[in-house]
């Protein structure tokens, strides 16, 4: 008995560390882009550089796990029609998601883009709508005009308020729900589950040759002029790792609880976000009006998110927490931007 207890008490040790890694880890991958984005030090403003580096890193890495080490197993069933058809259009709107995302860190305040991120669930849902994949209600219309709300009142009270970088922080909202639309048409209407290392897998590759196009035509100039290619080697190593761990997180997360749970520690996270940010960046001035307004959106989340676990638990009554589920990178679209 006592052998179980304590068998108990280590499993569930294990659990929380690994959801407090992933908050960790979320939180300060943020705060390490907009450092690297805007520190003086690095003097590496490019978004789109940074994040071409860490889709290349993340393909070298998934294919060391996958097919050197063997420490992961690609799942099968994909075939050439799925990834031209599915793949091919989330690589795309993944790289846009983290490119625009990124280049907003240099106009807005971190803690302002986590408040219009918060947008994100309308626009998924709009889009579903448009897709038939979601069905028109009075509750979902309730739940997004809380959100929206929320979100009004949060730039409502920004106080350096950046036109340009709530543009490209919407683009990326945009990209991140046309993502998640592509994610679901690929696991409802194709039927493939993909795990998250099994995602990078497939993804990360045809997200770096769309990322690598638009570098060659707006960046590579402006770094062969400013002499930029002399860049830290080690920070934008330790960055792009970090990049990496987080998808990690997210599957020993999910392995070991559920979705919800991730869910629940990604609302956590936007909130450290927030608040953390108000301290590390000058640029970052929250007032009262910013702090109610993104509470009223976040109770929206909450309520939309709870609304979607419960969709999904009643279609798919068999299938275990965890148990070849699909999970939206979180750990880069969410949590890079």
């Amino acid at each position: 008995m006592a052998d179980r207890s304590r068998g108990f008490m280590r499993d569930e040790f294990v659990t929380y560390a690994y959801i407090l890694l992933y908050i960790a880890l979320s939180s300060g991958q943020i705060f390490f882009n907009k450092w690297v984005l805007s520190s003086k030090e690095i003097n590496f403003p490019y978004p789109l550089g940074l994040t071409l580096l860490h889709m290349i890193f993340s393909s070298v890495l998934c294919f060391i796990l996958t097919k050197v080490l063997k420490i992961v197993k690609v799942e099968e069933g994909m075939t050439l029609e799925i990834y031209v058809t599915s793949v091919i259009p989330i690589g795309a709107m993944f790289a846009m998601t983290l490119w625009l995302g990124n280049t907003a860190y240099l106009y807005i305040s971190v803690a302002f883009a986590q408040m219009l991120k918060a947008i994100m669930p309308v626009a998924v849902f709009i889009l579903g709508v448009a897709a038939g994949l979601e069905i028109m209600s009075c509750r979902m219309l309730l739940i997004m005009s809380i959100i929206s709300f929320g979100v009004l009142v949060a730039s409502y009270g920004e106080l350096n308020i950046n036109w340009i970088g709530v543009v490209y922080q919407m683009g990326g909202v945009v990209g991140e729900a046309l993502r998640l639309i592509f994610m679901e048409i690929l696991v409802k209407r194709k039927g493939i589950k993909l795990n998250p290392i099994s995602l990078m897998y497939y993804v990360s590759p045809c997200s770096a040759i769309c990322l690598f196009v638009p570098w060659i035509f707006l960046e590579k100039s402006k770094m062969d002029g400013s002499g930029t290619w002399n860049f830290h080697f080690v920070v934008l190593t330790l960055n792009s790792l970090c990049t990496f761990a987080l998808n990690l997180s997210v599957f020993l997360v999910i392995s070991h609880t559920s979705a919800l749970t991730i869910r629940v520690a990604g609302v956590v996270k936007d909130w450290v976000v927030v608040l953390v940010s108000a301290l590390l960046f000058a640029d970052t001035k929250l007032t009262i009006i910013n702090l109610c307004g993104y509470a009223i959106a976040i109770a929206g989340v909450a309520a939309y998110n709870n609304h979607k676990l419960k969709k999904e638990a009643s279609r798919v009554t068999t299938e275990t927490p965890g148990d070849g589920e699909s999970i939206p990178l979180v750990s880069q679209a969410d949590s890079e931007r």
